[in-house]
Order: C-alpha cells, then structure tokens, then sequence
C-alpha cells in the first residue's frame, strides 16, 4: 500500500463535518472502488497558514514513507493578507523539503483564490493582493514542474448552499465537489495514465 498524504488547513480537514466527509476521505473511497493501492492520510489543520505548515512539515514526513503528497495550503495567508512573497517562500520550503527527503514522491500543489468578494470597497491595493495571491499557485507549479489543481473551490467558493453557515467552510455538498476537483488531476496520476498534467485556468 502507498501513502497519500493531504497536506493542508481547514478546507482538507473538513472544518465543521465528520471526518469521512473531508475529500480526503471521499478521495480514499474512490481509491478503494478503483482498486487503487493508496492509503489516504488526511494532515488537515484547520487555521493554519504556509508558516504553521512549514514548521509542522518534519513530524508529518517522518511518520510514513511518502509515495504522493498534495500540498493544499494558503487560504488563510489570503485571509491574514500575509505578503505574498512570505507565502511563496513557506510553500517552497514545502516542496523542496519533501522532495529532499521523499525524492521519489509525486507533489501536486492545489492554487487557491483570493477568498472574498471584493466589492465597491475593495479598493486598488485589495485587488493587487488578489491578483498576486492566485498568481503565486500557478508559478510555483509551473517553476517545480508539479501537477496543479488550478482552483480548489473551483464551483463552491461564494454558493450558500454548498457552505457552512460562516460562508467560508464547504459543507458536505462542497466537499464532494472539492474532491473532484482533485481527483480531475490526481486520479489519472495513481492510475499512472499519465503524468504532469496541468488543467488550463
């Protein structure tokens, strides 16, 4: 069996549902129904930013061998407004660390969006941030080479009825979709259909 680590915040944890709810979870039942010899380890933490992850990297790759890690973190770095910069450099300590101790592990990096509507309030300054946060996904990607999910609430970000109350966490409905939006560039992966794919945006 290999491992399949999820490496990320509230989003791949599940915030607010039972743990076979996450799309982490949804992702392992379609491993088992594909037969696919994947073990499925959900590394979620919920609030925690690409410095939070950074620090907490070395526990998590010292329990298991790693055959595949998806990196899935940022989203509260958008929310905090941390620099992009700082965020950028957290992430690719991330992937450079797995990569020097998993060598053989395949990374796939999920991008994320600027969280909120910026509205008639957001202002020139906010709309520069947003564009440079989703930039940052998509250039790490290209610059590592990795497989990317272009957009992880790709179809569920601003949609009541697929969020929590607080408007922010995916209910159960949105984590299925979250899942396919993963599995749209990791399923063929495991499969080993093919390699480095890269949706357009």
């Amino acid at each position: 069996m290999k491992n399949l680590i999820f490496f990320g915040d509230s989003l791949t944890a599940g915030y607010g549902l039972p743990a076979a709810a996450s799309f982490p979870s949804l992702i392992q039942r379609r491993l088992d129904e594909q037969q696919l010899p994947f073990k499925a380890y959900n590394y979620g933490v919920s609030g925690e930013t690409s410095a939070g992850g950074r620090q907490r990297l070395a526990s998590v790759l010292a329990r298991h061998p790693v055959e595949t890690f998806v990196l899935a973190l940022g989203a509260n770095d958008g929310i905090r407004g941390i620099a992009v910069r700082e965020t950028t450099h957290n992430l690719q300590f991330i992937i450079d660390a797995v990569r020097r101790q998993h060598p053989e592990s395949q990374l796939v990096l999920a991008g994320l969006e600027f969280p909120f509507d910026l509205g008639p309030l957001g202002g020139h300054r906010l709309a520069h941030y947003a564009t440079e946060f989703k930039a940052l996904f998509r250039t790490l990607a290209d610059k590592n080479s990795l497989p990317f999910v272009p957009f992880l609430l790709q179809g569920v970000l601003g949609r009541r009825e697929l969020n929590l109350a607080d408007g922010v966490h995916p209910n159960a409905a949105g984590q299925k979709i979250l899942a396919e939006n993963v599995w749209q560039i990791l399923g063929p992966l495991l499969a080993g259909t093919r390699q480095g794919v890269f949706l357009p945006e």
